[in-house]
């Protein structure tokens, strides 16, 4: 049987647990507090007691304490950055071609580096990414023949095209699942990534 502090002690972990699953935010000593019916200073005492029984511990990037599940959870996430409008000459993943980031567990990913473009147009809808879909690209900087990649192309700009190499013209053939656009020729691309997943929203 457990006893009242062994109660309490779980009670704040659930608190603590509470709060970031649900708005990220680690509670202060006063919240849980509050919460628990105890005063500031006991919370601090347990919240001591609870870090040497290994229960908690302080957190380098939230602010305060994270518990056991929650360091095992932020272990694993991912940030990736959105990228934006590629200037010419800039490097996709240079500061001012980011516009936010989201965040993807390493699980759902897999090993590597990532990044998100947001699809625009048309020219893919054969391979199931459309318009405001965002597609997740692995970063590298090589591709097999009939992958989807992100290539930086002869005028600076950044296209998501299926990647073919044309041994008659002895040129890269960059080919959009759409019927009604035609294929790309290059003499050289710059591969930035291989889209590997899309996200889309299945609301109208």
């Amino acid at each position: 049987m457990r006893s009242k502090n062994e109660d309490i002690m779980q009670a704040i972990v659930d608190y603590i647990n509470e709060c970031y699953f649900g708005t990220r935010i680690i509670p202060t000593c006063q919240e849980i507090a509050d919460r628990i019916g105890i005063t500031k200073g006991t919370v601090s005492k347990y919240l001591a007691a609870m870090e040497e029984k290994g229960m908690i511990s302080r957190s380098a990037t939230y602010q305060g304490w994270e518990t056991n599940r929650i360091k095992k959870v932020s272990r694993n996430i991912n940030q990736l950055p959105i990228v934006g409008d590629i200037a010419c000459g800039t490097p996709i993943l240079a500061e001012q071609n980011i516009d936010s980031y989201l965040t993807i567990s390493g699980d759902f990913l897999g090993p590597g580096n990532y990044f998100v473009l947001k699809a625009k147009g048309d020219s893919m809808i054969n391979a199931g990414i459309e318009n405001g879909d965002y597609v997740i690209v692995r970063q590298q900087e090589t591709a097999n023949e009939g992958q989807i990649v992100v290539a930086l192309v002869d005028d600076g700009d950044c296209t998501l095209k299926r990647y073919y190499i044309d041994k008659r013209r002895k040129k890269v053939r960059l080919h959009p699942e759409n019927d009604a656009l035609e294929d790309m020729y290059f003499a050289n691309i710059k591969i930035q990534g291989i889209a590997v997943k899309v996200i889309k929203n299945l609301e109208e």
